[in-house]
């Protein structure tokens, strides 16, 4: 049976391509989107959604807009990072069908006490949408049949030197999802800066036609090129897809070496705000954060279910 999977998200290079995968999967059924304001504010992340719906022919998948701000302080995004509106370069057309009338929050409320135990919750931006849901329904962290995250790191940040973006730009949501009552899948940047799209990885990428060259290759490089000149090549041989990680994860985690740890999440010191502090001897953990990535079988897995959508495009 697939695994049905409810993507709260901010679509986002990366996030377009983890509901790439999240729709070609055959063991995966998609059955819902939320949007959240993060890599750009929320109007287009929800636009490109609802864009991403149609150009990927999940139309009956509801998609509903979340929070546009964070818990506390003010809105952060990254556009630096992914471009005014969010898909860098990609232009998709105008969508047509509309965005749910519910909430996020509420939408993932219910579509979670629907089916408790059925549904693998995956949150590929900032948690406020996750943090809202628990604070109006603590049940939720029963209801899910999983919960990944990508955000957070054990060694490193990116929007500020301890700090990755995700839990940076509402840490204060961040806190209050660690603290709940679940076991948190963290996917963080020390994972999925292993899942590059390096000069190989492109190289067979655009062997796949049409759909790679509108679509797949211009999310992958985007950031890449525009920094290559700026960029050790040792480090940074091409764009991480950081949000396919967490999809992957669900129905892949034999790809991935996990440990066990207590996460906790920094709100409140003057230099590490939204950092997680990762502690793996810790006797109580509340989380499970992936380490290692088999990264030819990651790649041979994405470019696999790539390849069959790309197929149907064709």
């Amino acid at each position: 049976m697939p695994k049905k999977i409810l993507l709260d998200c901010d679509p986002g290079l990366d996030d377009a391509l983890a509901l790439l995968l999240a729709q070609g999967d055959s063991n995966i059924e998609l059955v819902g989107v939320t949007t959240v304001g993060g890599n750009v504010g929320l109007a287009r992340t929800t636009r490109n959604a609802l864009a991403l719906r149609e150009y990927l022919h999940f139309e009956n998948v509801p998609v509903a807009a979340g929070a546009g701000q964070p818990l506390l302080g003010e809105r952060r995004d990254a556009s630096h990072v992914h471009g005014e509106s969010g898909l860098g370069s990609t232009v998709l057309p105008e969508p047509v069908l509309a965005v749910d009338d519910r909430h996020a929050v509420d939408f993932l409320i219910e579509t979670l006490r629907a089916a408790p135990g059925a549904i693998h919750l995956v949150a590929t931006g900032p948690l406020t949408n996750i943090a809202l849901a628990l604070q109006k329904e603590p049940a939720i962290a029963r209801w899910v049949a999983s919960f990944t995250i990508m955000g957070g790191s054990f060694t490193r940040g990116n929007a500020t030197p301890a700090a990755e973006f995700n839990i940076y730009a509402d840490p204060e949501a961040a806190r209050v999802v660690f603290d709940a009552d679940w076991q948190v899948v963290m996917i963080g940047l020390d994972l999925t800066l292993q899942a590059l799209a390096t000069g190989a990885v492109v190289e067979r990428l655009g062997r796949l036609g049409a759909l790679a060259h509108e679509f797949i290759l211009p999310l992958a490089t985007f950031w890449a090129r525009a920094n290559q000149s700026g960029a050790s090549t040792s480090e940074w041989d091409g764009q991480a897809v950081h949000d396919v990680c967490a999809v992957a994860h669900v129905v892949r985690p034999d790809l991935f070496s996990s440990r066990p740890a207590r996460v906790q999440v920094e709100t409140t010191g003057e230099f590490t705000r939204g950092m997680t502090v990762v502690d793996f001897d810790s006797a109580s953990p509340n989380a499970i954060v992936p380490v290692m990535l088999d990264v030819a079988g990651f790649w041979a897995y994405v470019e696999h279910i790539y390849s069959i959508v790309a197929g149907q495009h064709a």
